[in-house]
Order: structure tokens, then C-alpha cells, then sequence
């Protein structure tokens, strides 16, 4: 039995990429820390990248709708720069926003706290001595009770180990938090500036991508990696508009309801609960329940009417808003979003979450493309053998190849009649 060369070449690259398997099982552990430390080498370009992604969204619209009619010229050297920096001025003034709203609150509501723990503590006293006037049984038990003697030889040994042993512990933690925050805004620095190279030459990197494509690729192979790309930025792009702008109509929803109900912090509450909405599905239980803490400290009624004004408005706008502004801009169905968050969540915690979903939209809608397509084929060519099936009548075949199929009957020549006084062979009858 004889292979192609084809079959061959097909053959060898499976036996490669077995090999390339097994060694990879058995050395895992290696495999694993090879690409821990290849992921940190290039985490501040993925960082970049994102932020990228992230601000190209309002440079587009102050590009396309804002300043969309400015051509000419001076808008083909200007227009850019001055689009991503309005871009990064509009995020950072939402940045301040939430920050410069919520950090004082929260700041303010704390000392609020420290302030009535005094309070608390004497109210607890009152309460205990309260409690051993109106059940002096449960102090006579307390008395019987033998208190275990503290070892004071022991504990100070334990601080002087701790002094000798832990101060150096300590020092070393310091330090490594410290280059670790160094680290961390060094990384932050050259992602931005990476982001920076990225937004202000797209166009050339599009290109750029679409040459090593086509020139690595086959022409089939290269134009749907091109459409995979596209479905993925078209539902990446919309699932960010698409939460943002919810994230702000339900901010808006809680300043107005709790400022018609007379509840405390309502600004505060809303920008935090539409910051936080912009987790999908749990975003929106962590600002009530942060709201909800703040609130009881003032009044711990109003609490639980917030907690209620929360479950209702939240109803609305699960039932009404999200699908109509979110739901559709990804097209993805709802238990599958819950997919998404749940396993996005458990791999990758918050930025899981926020990824997976149009992930799981671009997905999907590869699956229903690809099952539509194969459907599709399938009735078009059960039609056409349908077409092609001979239709069933009521003829005589004739005989072929020794079958036993009558033969079709030919009827019988009949000779034409002569009239009377007609000549035969040209004489007369």
C-alpha cells in the first residue's frame, strides 16, 4: 500500500504534534512555568493592548460622529491627536468622577464609624451589666469558672522570637512589596505608552496584519481569520458601549428614586452601583451591599428600604434594560451570559468575567453560522437528489443487457389502400 506525498507530509506533522503532547504532559510543570514567565513579559503589552482597545472606542466617535465632517489637510495631522486626547481626558474625568464621589463617602463614613464605636462599647456594658442585674445566676456561674493562668515566661519568649526572626521577615516583605509597586507602575507606564503607538498608527498596523495573513496563509484560511477578528472587535466594542451605557442608566435610576425617597448618599450610591454594574450580573450586589452598609449606619430602617428599592429597580432593569441595551449588542442568550460570567469568573476572576461574555457572543455565533451553513447544504443536496430521482410512470422499458423488461411494441405497417380504377405498377388495374 502506497502513501501520497501528501498523506505523508499529513502523517508526519501528527506524529509531531503527538510527540510535542506527550512531552508537554510529562513535563507540565516545566511547560508551566515557562509560559507563567513568558506571560509576564508580555503582560504590559497585553495591558496595552487592552487600553487600547478600551480608548478607541470614544476616539472613533469623536472621530466618525464629533469631528466627522473636519477633512481636508490640517485634520489629516491634527485630527488624531486631538481625538485621543479627548478620548483620554474623557476617561479620566469618569475616573475622577467615580473616585472623587465615592472615596469621601467612604473616608467620611469610616470616621463616622470610629466615632460611634465609644458609643457602641457603652451600650454593650450597659447591656452586660443589665444582664447580670436581671439574671444573677448566669454571674455566680461566670465566678465558679476556673480562668487558666497565663504564662508570661511563655509569651515573652515568643515576642523576643518574633523580634529575632520576624523583624527579618518583616524587612524582606517590605521590600518586595515595595519593588512590587515600583514594578507595577513601571509595567503601567510602558502599557500606556504602548497603547499610545497603537491608537495613533491602526491603520498601518491593520495592514501590516493583513500582509503576514495573506502571505502565511491560504486565501481561504486568511479571509475567515480576517471575519473571526472582525466578529470579535464588533462584539467586544458593543459589550463595552453596551454595558457602559446601562451602567449609566441605572446609576441614574438610584439618584433619582432615593432622592424622591429622602434616602442619605444618593449620589454617592448611584455613581458607585453604576460603577460597579459594569461587572456583569454581581456588579450590581456589590454596590447595594456597600450602599446598603453606609446607609445602615445612619438608619438602619432606610437600610432595609434601600435593600428593597434595590431588588425592585434592579428587576426593571434585568428584565427590561439589559436585554434591550446589552443582550442585544452581543446576541448572546441569557443562560449562556450566565455561562460566561460563572466560568470566566472561576478562571480569571473580574476581568474574566468582563471578557468571557463577548468571548462566548463571538462564539457562538460561529457555532450558529457554521450549523446554519451545514443545514443548509444538507436540504440542498436532499432536494437535489429528489430532483434527480426518475419519476414513477406507466411506461415499458425496453430490454438492456439480458433483462427481463418486455420490449416496447412497435405497431404494424399497414398497407395504404387503392381506390377503385388506380394503376398498379403503372398500368391500370
Amino acid at each position: 500500500m502506497e502513501f501520497s506525498r501528501g498523506k505523508i507530509r499529513q502523517i508526519r506533522h501528527l506524529m509531531v504534534l503527538a510527540a510535542l503532547l506527550v512531552l508537554a504532559i510529562i513535563y507540565s510543570q516545566e511547560v508551566l512555568r515557562g509560559a507563567a514567565f513568558l506571560v509576564g513579559i508580555v503582560s504590559p503589552f497585553l495591558v496595552g493592548g487592552v487600553m487600547a482597545f478600551v480608548l478607541n472606542i470614544p476616539m472613533r466617535a469623536f472621530e466618525e460622529k464629533v469631528l466627522g465632517r473636519w477633512q481636508g489637510k490640517s485634520a489629516g495631522k491634527v485630527k488624531r491627536p486631538l481625538c485621543l486626547t479627548l478620548s483620554i481626558v474623557s476617561v479620566a474625568v469618569v475616573l475622577a468622577l467615580v473616585v472623587g464621589t465615592v472615596v469621601p463617602q467612604v473616608v467620611s463614613t469610616a470616621s463616622e464609624i470610629g466615632r460611634k464605636i465609644p458609643a457602641f462599647t457603652e451600650e454593650v456594658m450597659e447591656g452586660v451589666d443589665r444582664l447580670a442585674k436581671d439574671y444573677p445566676e448566669l454571674t455566680r456561674q461566670i465566678d465558679q469558672l476556673e480562668l487558666t493562668e497565663i504564662n508570661w515566661d511563655s509569651m515573652l519568649d515568643s515576642v523576643i522570637d518574633f523580634l529575632k526572626n520576624g523583624a527579618g521577615d518583616v524587612l524582606n516583605s517590605t521590600v518586595s512589596v515595595a519593588s512590587g509597586i515600583i514594578s507595577g507602575i513601571m509595567n503601567t507606564v510602558i502599557a500606556f505608552i504602548f497603547a499610545l503607538y497603537v491608537l495613533t498608527q491602526k491603520e498601518k498596523l491593520a495592514e501590516q496584519g493583513r500582509r503576514v495573513l495573506s502571505a502565511y496563509l491560504p486565501d481561504k484560511v486568511g479571509a475567515k481569520t480576517l471575519e473571526i477578528f472582525s466578529l470579535l472587535y464588533k462584539n467586544f466594542s458593543s459589550f463595552i458601549t453596551g454595558q457602559c451605557l446601562e451602567a449609566v442608566i441605572l446609576g441614574t435610576m438610584f439618584v433619582v428614586a432615593m432622592s424622591l425617597f429622602g434616602m442619605p448618599y444618593a449620589l454617592m450610591v448611584g455613581v458607585l452601583i453604576a460603577f460597579t454594574a459594569l461587572i456583569p450580573i454581581v456588579g450590581g450586589f456589590i454596590g447595594c451591599a456597600v450602599g446598603a452598609f453606609m446607609i445602615l449606619i445612619d438608619n438602619p430602617l432606610q437600610a432595609l428600604w434601600f435593600v428593597i428599592l434595590f431588588l425592585v429597580l434592579q428587576q426593571i432593569e434585568g428584565n427590561l434594560i439589559y436585554p434591550k441595551v446589552v443582550g442585544n449588542s452581543v446576541g448572546l442568550p441569557a443562560i449562556w451570559v450566565l455561562v460566561a460570567v460563572s466560568v470566566g469568573g472561576s478562571l480569571f476572576g473580574i476581568s474574566g468575567m468582563l471578557f468571557f461574555i463577548p468571548l462566548t457572543s463571538s462564539g457562538y455565533a460561529l457555532l450558529r453560522e457554521s450549523v446554519n451553513d451545514r443545514n443548509a447544504r444538507r436540504r440542498m443536496q436532499a432536494a437535489q437528489r429528489k430532483g434527480n430521482r426518475p419519476e414513477d410512470k406507466d411506461v415499458v422499458m425496453e430490454e438492456d443487457g439480458g433483462t427481463d423488461a418486455p420490449a416496447k411494441k412497435v405497431p404494424e405497417a399497414k398497407a395504404p389502400e387503392r381506390k377503385a380504377g388506380e394503376r398498379k405498377n403503372g398500368k391500370r388495374s
